[in-house]
């Protein structure tokens, strides 16, 4: 992807803007678990690889992974969730000292079970996904904890992301409240949806689909460039949202605007090794820009250069701005 050096000095003016941006981050967030190993031989108790561990990591991965991307990026995350009172939900509250991120958010519910994610990988090859979690319903008693939270803080960040993995934490009542209550206090939301919750993500700024989330949203296959645009059509039909974001994997992605006024971005990976935690990346990218003065178009510009760098990584990743500024001028 070629820009103009007047564009490419922009986006670095955006990107160093970053710094000590603040944004409120709600969602489900997962304990990532990376156990990695060599394969040298097949089970004889059954047709499957033996994988002789060598190393295992944690990351914090759903939501946690994006306020890690903030983090990383120079802006200040504040961060809301719920984990359980278990080993999983002290090795992330762990994972969040040691990434300097506030756990005032990450709010304790006994009945629930944190969620987590295990990947057992050989030579960058992911043989197998282990789930630990339970279904989790939220309480009312809970949605006051988060609503008290937010109250709390409410003057002290610039845009809200909500990164809906579909776990429990949001639902049609609590949507509607959040959304109404942040739109009254002149508070921009993004999303990065959960297909199930779509109906209920009004009124936004931007929502973040990949293809997959996209056609399940709106019931329209995409093998088309006519059939992307009926689709982002659909979303603003049924929303009320200001910029419909859609990734398409190798392709890059495409932001669409209520005017008409849609841009096709190329993809600028160069590798892609993991696309775990992608959505993540582009959604703190894009989210950042957006209130490190850049418009929409630029934002989506800026998230696809993150995009393309976190791919080329293993496992959830995160990365810096030196990064991004480094790719952009290399263009």
């Amino acid at each position: 992807m070629e820009i103009s050096a007047s564009l490419k000095n922009k986006l670095i003016k955006v990107i160093k803007n970053f710094k000590d941006k603040k944004i409120l981050v709600m969602g489900d967030v997962i304990l990532d678990r990376y156990i990695f190993g060599d394969v040298e031989r097949i089970s004889p108790e059954a047709p499957v690889p033996v994988v002789k561990v060598k190393e295992e990591i944690f990351k914090i991965g759903g939501a946690g992974n994006v306020a890690a991307n903030i983090k990383t990026l120079g802006g200040i995350p504040i961060f809301l969730s719920i984990i359980g009172n278990d080993k999983a939900g002290i090795k992330l509250k762990e994972l969040f000292h040691e990434n300097d991120i506030d756990t005032s958010g990450l709010l304790i519910e006994v009945s629930k079970k944190t969620i987590e994610k295990i990947r057992i990988i050989a030579k960058n090859q992911q043989i197998c996904r282990v789930d630990r979690e339970k279904e989790f319903e939220i309480t009312m008693e809970l949605m006051e904890k988060l609503f008290t939270f937010i109250n709390k803080h409410i003057e002290e960040f610039e845009l809200v992301i909500i990164s809906d993995y579909g776990k429990g934490l949001f639902n049609e009542i609590i949507l509607k409240k959040l959304l109404s209550y942040f739109k009254k206090k002149g508070k921009d939301v993004v999303i990065d949806p959960f297909p199930q919750n779509f109906k209920f993500y009004s009124p936004i700024n931007t929502i973040t689909p990949n293809k997959k989330e996209s056609e399940e949203m709106t019931h329209v296959r995409i093998t088309s460039n006519e059939d992307l645009n009926e689709c982002a059509n659909k979303i603003f039909e049924i929303l009320d949202v200001e910029n419909v974001l859609i990734t398409l994997g190798e392709r890059g992605m495409k932001l669409f605007r209520p005017s008409g006024l849609n841009i096709e971005i190329p993809t600028v990976a160069k590798e892609v090794f993991d696309v775990t935690g992608a959505g993540d990346t582009v959604i703190a990218a894009y989210s950042l820009s957006l209130v490190a003065g850049a418009n929409p178009e630029e934002a989506a510009i800026i998230s696809n250069f993150a995009a393309g760098i976190v791919v080329g990584k293993v496992g959830t990743s995160t990365l810096f701005p030196s990064e991004l500024i480094n790719e952009i001028r290399s263009r």
